[in-house]
């Protein structure tokens, strides 16, 4: 559904159409075997159809990573589902409007409609605009399929010109991707980050949905930035202005499912020294949020390198913001050392990290021939200066 014209999509939402997509739920959808399965509902039902109900139960499929149980009911464009908001943060986010007061929300460049439907949960009411015809067919599909439709208005127009009368307060999800991809310079968002500078003097309130690797000095003074992950990958980042800067503008680090979230309190990097027992391996959203410094002092931790996002103490903190290892062993990375290590130890479960060091992972791990009943971590990095490898083992509290 790239190209899908409206009238190949609204036919499935009338009975025939809704009738070919239940036959499809269940499991009775196999990727595997699309064509043999689409030559026989070509059978009894019309071939544009039957290549609309494929593709979308080939997205609902694809959809569950996003958005659970729901993307069973829900509707998809190819696009539309690479660039929706992943459920539990767009409720996240949705939280943050909710505790700021929001009674209506403009959703600029709604998409498919994820974070509205997440707004409209949370109690707020939702104008939904986007200017392709078949994205807003498939946002008001999904609105009605959730039974928000009392809460949410879709409307096709251009983001750049519609009124916002009404609405107290904004959230942009500006698109990304062009001909050759992502675009991770701002300059090239659409709409422009220039409109997005502009909506920000005249909206007191707005949220917009950024690439994970903006650049700080972009975020505007007195605006809050906050980077998101879950299950220890970042999924996004979003800088909010007004009512919405609930931290008063200070960066913030947020770790899904928990919610866990850490604020900037002004630290610097901690100075660098030796690894001790445990080496701390923090979340990503705290390295881009660039809050080493404040994780670094509620684990009592240093760094090992100042050019290396690792943290080492000599005792163990639980934390949602960082993989903690208990390190066994430190020494200098030589390949023929470690397959011998390795080879003693009978080591057969070998997980390989890096960071700061300049090799691939899967050939190295090749290279050391793992081989025995036993697991271990090994990581290798810079540790003052030196390439360092370190042998270890995930740690677990005691008790």
């Amino acid at each position: 559904m790239g190209c899908v014209e409206i009238g190949d999509f609204t036919a499935l939402l009338e009975p025939v159409g809704q009738e070919l997509l239940t036959e499809l739920s269940g499991g009775a959808y196999a990727e595997a075997a699309a064509l043999s399965l689409a030559s026989k509902l070509r059978d009894r039902y019309p071939a544009p159809l039957v290549a609309t109900a494929l593709t979308q139960a080939r997205l609902r499929s694809h959809a569950e990573a996003k958005f659970g149980s729901a993307a069973a009911t829900m509707y998809f464009t190819a696009q539309g589902l690479e660039q929706a908001t992943r459920r539990s943060v767009a409720e996240w986010r949705a939280r943050r409007y909710a505790s700021a007061g929001v009674r209506r929300v403009a959703d600029l460049c709604c998409g498919i409609g994820g974070d509205a439907l997440a707004f409209a949960a949370a109690g707020i009411d939702v104008l939904a605009v986007d200017r392709d015809p078949v994205t807003c067919a498939v946002a008001e599909a999904n609105v009605r399929a959730a039974r928000l439709a009392d809460r949410v208005e879709v409307r096709c127009a251009d983001v750049t010109k519609v009124a916002l009368d009404g609405c107290d307060a904004v959230f942009l999800d500006p698109a990304r991707r062009g001909d050759r991809g992502r675009v991770f310079d701002p300059a090239g968002y659409s709409p422009t980050w220039g409109f997005v500078l502009e909506l920000a003097e005249r909206v007191e309130e707005l949220g917009v949905k950024v690439a994970p690797g903006i650049p700080h000095e972009l975020v505007p003074d007195g605006a809050e930035p906050e980077w998101v992950s879950e299950r220890g990958e970042v999924k996004e980042a979003g800088i909010y202005f007004g009512r919405l800067a609930l931290a008063g503008g200070r960066r913030r680090a947020t770790v899904l499912p928990g919610p866990w979230t850490m604020v900037a309190r002004g630290i610097g990097d901690p100075e660098p020294g030796p690894v001790q027992r445990y080496l701390y391996e923090p979340d990503g959203a705290v390295i881009r949020a660039r809050l080493i410094g404040e994780l670094a002092q509620d684990l009592e931790a240093r760094t090992v390198d100042k050019t290396i996002a690792y943290l080492t103490g000599d005792h163990l903190v639980e934390t949602p913001f960082a993989s903690a290892y208990e390190i066994t062993d430190v020494l200098p990375f030589h390949v023929k050392q470690l397959r011998a290590m390795v080879a003693e130890r009978g080591i057969g479960v070998l997980t390989v990290k890096k960071r700061g060091a300049d090799m691939d992972p899967a050939v190295l791990r090749k290279q050391l021939r793992p081989a025995g009943p036993n697991s271990a971590v090994l990581i290798v990095t810079r540790v003052l200066g030196a390439h360092i490898a370190l042998l270890g083992q995930p740690a677990r509290p005691s008790g």
